[in-house]
């Protein structure tokens, strides 16, 4: 790019700005909860000091952003010795601000395809944990369908409810009979992690799934899901949240499929958000996320399918 053909890209980018009255950085930062964005912040700024850029992160011309500025950044990192999720973060952040700069229209979408292309780096940091796959999830249903008892039909439930909305094993044995409208599928979650209620939906399929367990347990009031003897005796009230590790490992083992624990499944929740081309902070209010950090750790997507999610962005 040309001086001059710079200097008619920045006077065309802050007369975006000016119009919007906002900027990338800014809109980006809004969508975050407010205990996150410092953290982010300071990613961001580190970023831009690579680039050399010593002002303020609301007046850097994001626009201007190419590949090799993405790459530079990674690599600059990399020989400071940061650790790959340090890393990883940053360049999360980035993507997020070159995104904002998508919607205010100042990039196109092959320009974004192309900054989102941009490898993540490997280490030790990088989180455990795995995603299943459509295939592994038929499996560990069929299992439940197998086992023709009340617990099957329960256990079942129990999984589809997990990877419908995300929720935590914690929360799941918190869910009450009245937090479920069995009309729309919208599940209360009011007692999520630091005590924060939400509300997520569950789809469909999962609903059918659902209302199996809900026929053979009937409409007492309280828990949803509750303890099963071994003569298919309900006990009305909560499951231990031991009960739901041992029921997802369980059943698992019987599915045949590689181990598996509970926040697996809310790994595979995000990740199928990710691959079905959500942006990442509607995956983190759906998660129940305070910080955008943790759900882009919660990316466990390989690269050809993050390439065909970021790909739906030009259909939009």
């Amino acid at each position: 790019m040309t001086e001059d053909q710079l200097q008619k890209h920045l006077q065309h980018y802050f007369k975006i700005i000016n119009e919007q009255q906002t900027d990338p950085v800014t809109l980006y930062l809004q969508g975050l909860v407010p205990t996150g964005r410092r953290s982010v912040k300071s990613l961001l700024k580190t970023a831009s000091g690579i680039l050399d850029f010593e002002g303020e992160l609301e007046v850097m011309p994001w626009s201007i952003i190419e590949y090799q500025h993405l790459a530079s950044i990674r690599n600059t990192l990399q020989e400071q010795q940061k650790s790959a999720n340090t890393i990883n973060l940053t360049l999360s952040a980035l993507k997020g601000v070159m995104k904002a700069c998508f919607n205010l229209k100042l990039i196109s979408a092959d320009q974004l395809l192309l900054l989102n292309d941009i490898k993540r780096v490997r280490g030790k940091r990088l989180p455990s944990g795995r995603s299943l796959s459509k295939q592994e999830i038929k499996k560990i249903y069929r299992a439940c369908e197998k086992d023709k008892t009340t617990a099957g039909k329960r256990d079942q439930a129990i999984i589809a409810t997990m990877l419908a909305s995300g929720i935590r094993r914690s929360e799941v044995v918190n869910i009450t009979l009245d937090d479920y409208n069995t009309r729309n599928g919208q599940l209360n979650i009011q007692a999520g992690k630091g005590n924060k209620q939400r509300t997520a939906y569950i789809n469909t399929e999962s609903r059918q799934i659902i209302r199996k367990w809900l026929n053979v347990r009937g409409t007492e009031a309280g828990a949803l899901f509750n303890p099963v003897t071994k003569s298919n005796s309900i006990q009305y009230r909560k499951i231990s949240s031991q009960s739901i590790y041992g029921i997802i490992r369980q059943r698992a083992e019987q599915a045949k499929i590689e181990p598996c624990r509970p926040h697996d499944l809310r790994r595979t929740f995000v990740t199928h958000l990710l691959e079905a081309g959500i942006d990442i902070n509607t995956a983190r209010q759906l998660a129940g996320h305070s910080d955008i950090q943790t759900t882009a750790r919660y990316d466990l997507r390989d690269e050809r399918q993050q390439k065909k999610a970021l790909r739906k962005l030009q259909s939009l």
